[in-house]
């Protein structure tokens, strides 16, 4: 209903941009606290704690040693992120502006315009190869994880890369939500500026 009887179509990207950037850092906190899970393990390992904790009644395998994951770059998603932020806080000081301003038929048509421009903004966040081994999945930011039937995995190329210790997949979905991420900044700092237009 909002969305249907809104002058303006009342999106905050102020509060996308916040959530992806909390997106980034939990996915920063997935990676080390793997990395430091494993070079625990491997330190028990070399230590002998399972052979030493071995109880003949019980036995049990140990597990084997393991390659600590690699440092990836999540500097390109930062730096979108970043730019994303700018642009959101860009906007909604023009929509703050624009509202305090009088209506009238031309400043209709010019919102128009632009809605017609921000309806584009949740486009900007697919890619149509879609997600590594579902490419029916397009949403870069949301999808249903592969082995959480319909629970969401939020930056799922990213973070099931991790989880399935696919280090150079997790590296190039980084690149591509960043990429996602510029093209929904460049359009909101475009709508900032049809906004600062359209009082004139």
């Amino acid at each position: 209903m909002r969305l249907a009887d809104a002058e303006v179509l009342p999106f905050d990207f102020v509060n996308l941009a916040d959530t992806v950037g909390m997106y980034t850092k939990n996915l920063e906190k997935l990676l080390a606290d793997k990395q430091e899970e494993i070079r625990e393990r491997n330190q028990e390992l070399d230590e002998g704690l399972f052979k030493a904790t071995f109880d003949p009644r019980r036995p049990t395998v140990a597990p084997l040693r393991e390659e600590v994951p690699p440092h990836l770059n999540f500097a390109p998603m930062q730096n979108a992120v970043d730019s994303l932020t700018r642009s959101a806080k860009h906007y909604q000081q023009a929509l703050a502006k624009t509202q305090a301003s009088s209506g009238d038929d031309a400043m209709a048509a010019k919102l128009a315009a632009l809605n017609r421009e921000l309806i584009e903004s949740e486009r900007r966040l697919t890619n149509a190869d879609g997600l590594p081994r579902r490419p029916w999945y397009k949403h870069l930011l949301y999808a249903p994880g592969v082995y959480s039937g319909y629970g969401v995995k939020t930056v799922p190329g990213v973070r099931e890369g991790i989880e399935l210790k696919r280090y150079t997949e997790a590296e190039q979905e980084i690149v591509r939500v960043a990429k996602a991420l510029e093209d929904e900044s460049a359009l909101v700092e475009s709508a900032a500026k049809q906004l600062e237009q359209v009082g004139k």
